[in-house]
């Protein structure tokens, strides 16, 4: 590969292209169904699927079909077929959903409210990850102008991911004479430690969560009259997640949470310490005078990717602050997510963590956990040489430093599903989600020279696997 070549017909069309693309979809407010249940008639999925398929078809690749698949009651999914110099499969895959809005913005940004300045494209779901389709057809394409040989290629864009990929197992199974059997995978909807090099994703955490109901009274009482007779339902409420974590370390208690972390993770998170520094935990707006949970960055990297974390993701019952009267309420309710190791079976941990919540409520209290969150995390099957060697000679080749390899605090259903699904195959999952650029939080951004860059390393990898599979 002509590396000044391919960086300059990459960095054109992110410039003259995707980034326009990109503006108009930001603009979508096509939330998750998990976020939009109305979604179908809202109409704003179908927007979002008919910007990014009409950008596709008018790309100039050479054999490319482009389809939107429809199931049945499920959300779209475009797929992608093109013919390679070898039958061998590699699967790349992204997704268009987006989170919701959420509150925070800077009083210049808005989710829906695309702005460009110092490189970044602000806005909801430009990282998380609309650019991947854009990425993937282009990563092909600088192959195409160079006459470099790859395997063919199936791209895969869902728009279900942000709700746990519920209808993804479906296409998958309809889709799966077609898709063949990959021997890669590249997914395109991780993270990066840095601006700096490549980062490849080892490992992904699951998830199981749900909502935590506490009921006392059939109504509210005046709280003089009730308090110190009638149990607080937020005190009921405390007792509880405490069975759960220890509020003053944040440990999560039950063993069933916890796994055995491999020395490989152990000796990648060292290593990714040492590349980030302070990065591990200074990336996070802090308050003035708030701290980690240790100085120990090593540990930092291995809590967010291999242990256990419960985090209060939204609350019911506890009425406005304009609103808040002298009232014993009577009930209360928490939105609970729960991040789980790469290895812990969600569903034994879902059963466990219900009945660790319900089991004798104190004061008999009405006490019920609704799960709905549930996703299987997923550990990288050993990397073969040839593809560490591609990706550190692509790293170098478009950021300037070696790839380095790190687990992820999040969840991508797809990796789980796909493991499963294809066992021997490889895989390069990584992404643009950098320091503050703050996927499912305010102000979202895509940092656009690590989209070109990204762009070129994956093209760079198609060609080096093909090369491979060929010898």
């Amino acid at each position: 590969m002509d590396t000044e070549l391919a960086r300059n017909l990459i960095d054109a069309a992110w410039d003259d292209s995707i980034v326009p693309e990109l503006v108009d979809y930001i603009r979508i407010p096509n939330k998750s169904p998990l976020y939009d249940p109305d979604w179908f008639e809202h109409g704003y999925m179908e927007q979002a699927v008919t910007l990014i398929e009409a950008w596709c078809r008018n790309q100039p690749i050479d054999g490319m079909t482009v389809e939107v698949v429809r199931l049945d009651g499920r959300t779209p999914l475009i797929f992608m077929e093109i013919p390679g110099a070898s039958d061998d499969c590699v699967v790349l895959y992204g997704h268009l959903d987006k989170q919701p809005e959420m509150v925070g913005w800077d009083a210049d940004l808005g989710p829906w409210q695309p702005v460009i300045k110092d490189d970044k494209l602000y806005g909801r779901g430009g990282a998380d990850d609309g650019y991947s389709a854009f990425a993937a057809l282009t990563a092909i394409r600088a192959l195409q102008e160079q006459n470099l040989p790859r395997a063919r290629c199936v791209v895969i864009i869902e728009a279900c991911e942000e709700s746990g990929s519920d209808d993804l197992p479906y296409y998958i199974d309809a889709l799966a004479e077609r898709i063949g059997t990959p021997s890669l995978v590249i997914c395109l909807d991780s993270g990066c430690g840095n601006y700096d090099q490549l980062w490849c994703t080892t490992s992904l955490r699951g998830t199981v969560g749900g909502s935590l109901t506490v009921e006392m009274l059939t109504e509210g009482v005046h709280s003089g009259d009730a308090g110190g007779i009638v149990p607080s339902t937020f005190r009921i409420l405390r007792q509880l997640m405490s069975r759960l974590e220890d509020e003053t370390s944040g440990e999560i208690r039950p063993d069933l949470f916890t796994v055995q972390i491999p020395e490989q993770r152990r000796r990648q998170a060292e290593r990714a310490a040492a590349v980030l520094g302070t990065a591990v935990f200074d990336k996070f707006p802090f308050v003035e005078g708030g701290a980690a949970l240790t100085e120990n960055l090593p540990e930092l990297v291995l809590n967010r990717t291999w242990r256990s974390a419960l985090e209060v993701t939204g609350a019911a019952g506890l009425p406005a602050m304009l609103e808040a009267g002298n009232v014993a309420r009577p009930v209360t309710t928490v939105k609970l997510s729960v991040r789980i190791p790469p290895t812990c079976d969600p569903v034994a941990a879902g059963d466990s963590l219900k009945a660790l919540l319900e089991e004798e409520p104190p004061y008999g209290a009405r006490v019920t956990f609704a799960p709905e969150i549930s996703c299987v995390g997923w550990d990288a099957p050993p990397t073969s040489k040839w593809l560490t060697q591609s990706l550190d000679a692509a790293s170098h080749a478009f950021f300037g430093a070696e790839a380095v390899h790190m687990g992820e605090g999040g969840s991508i259903p797809f990796m789980g599903m796909l493991g499963e699904k294809f066992p021997e195959a490889q895989f390069l999952v990584t992404g643009v989600l950098g320091p503050k650029s703050n996927a499912h939080g305010p102000n979202e951004f895509l940092h656009i020279p690590t989209g070109k860059k990204v762009t070129g390393c994956v093209a760079k990898v198609l060609h080096d696997q093909y090369t491979q599979h060929r010898t």
